[in-house]
């Protein structure tokens, strides 16, 4: 198998491109496909500070150190949960990178910072645990993007990740999801706006991009997504794309090229009525945001101060490996996660 750009020996199968790659123009293709996502639609300017939301994983850490090579001001953002046996080798992760690249790292711990954890806090707002963690990730980064001072909020929402919420989205057909399925999040309001660099790239790439950068990432799932409708969705979308690659990324920018009026009228409803919460000052239409009912009713303390000015991360500077210091072989399917295994290659 030969690389598509430089005849090379290949090391990555893309069948949804039908293109194989060497390390080193893979990577040169990682690079292309994230400029072209944030050049397309407009998500971080030339000399903008974007926070990079990190969960010690690979889509996140990928996207972190894709930031950082192409000359981006990218600082990042660790939130703990409190998951015993997750949280904790999830933030060794996170450190790592930032260590490494020399990079800053902003850290949040959910019990230190505010009294509660994931599963506390899904229980006594009787929410389902992943419902819990996003609300409590989102004010957090919504937050730290404010008092810090950041012009824009990175996440790593990939093509799998997208692809799979539209298909639930669209299979309930709610609208007011739809409508704010974007790779552009707009600010104003009390929020920090918010993009999704890595739409152009599968869960599967941006696995051999950390194996190939020589980044270690958590592979484990959360042991708490168990029974999470999101996963089946990704299951069935996988089950298309093994038969008809490019099924994926074909219904996701279909709908971004086609639908992008879908729903439109209900963007600018849902922020009628917004003020700010009287506990953290973060903009709701309700007595109180609901991360501070939720802080409360689990006997934490909603009032706490995000530490953005925090010192940097002790500098060690040290790039990533560079991918012609792997060895010319086969990626085997063992460095991916299994559910990134798709496709093979």
């Amino acid at each position: 198998m030969k690389c598509r750009s430089c005849r090379a020996r290949a090391v990555v199968e893309l069948r949804r491109h039908n293109a194989a790659f060497c390390p080193d123009c893979f990577i040169t293709y990682c690079r292309n496909q994230v400029t072209r996502a944030i050049e397309e639609h407009k998500m971080i300017a030339p000399g903008e500070r974007a926070l990079v939301a990190v969960s010690g994983g690979k889509d996140s850490l990928a996207l972190w150190d894709l930031l950082l090579d192409l000359g981006y001001q990218a600082d990042g953002l660790y939130i703990g949960l409190g998951i015993a046996g997750y949280s904790e080798p999830s933030g060794e992760y996170a450190r790592a990178f930032a260590e490494r690249r020399g990079a800053r790292l902003v850290e949040v711990d959910l019990p230190r910072d505010y009294g509660y954890d994931v599963r506390s806090g899904a229980a006594a707002d009787h929410r389902v645990p992943c419902s819990a963690c996003g609300l409590s990730k989102r004010h957090i980064f919504d937050r730290a993007a404010l008092e810090g001072g950041y012009d824009v909020v990175v996440t790593g929402h990939n093509l799998d990740d997208e692809a799979a919420v539209l298909f639930g989205n669209l299979l309930r057909w709610d609208v007011a999801y739809l409508a704010r399925q974007r790779p552009v999040l707009p600010g104003g309001d009390g929020f920090p706006r918010k993009v999704k660099p890595l739409v152009r790239l599968a869960e599967r790439e941006t696995a051999a991009y950390c194996v190939l950068r020589g980044i270690d990432y958590q592979v484990e799932e959360c042991p708490m997504s168990a029974g999470n409708k999101h996963l089946g969705y990704k299951d069935a979308l996988n089950t298309i794309e093994e038969r008809s690659p490019g099924t994926k990324a074909a219904f996701y920018h279909g709908f971004l090229e086609h639908g992008g009026m879908l729903g439109a009228e209900v963007a600018g409803e849902e922020r009628d009525g917004l003020h700010p919460c009287p506990s953290c000052g973060a903009p709701t239409v309700g007595e109180v945001c609901a991360f501070c009912r939720l802080v409360r009713r689990a006997g934490g303390d909603p009032g706490r101060r995000i530490p953005v000015s925090s010192p940097a991360a002790a500098a060690l500077p040290a790039s990533a490996l560079p991918a012609s210091a792997l060895p010319a072989s086969a990626l085997p399917a063992s460095a991916l996660p299994a559910s990134a295994r798709e496709g093979g290659a």
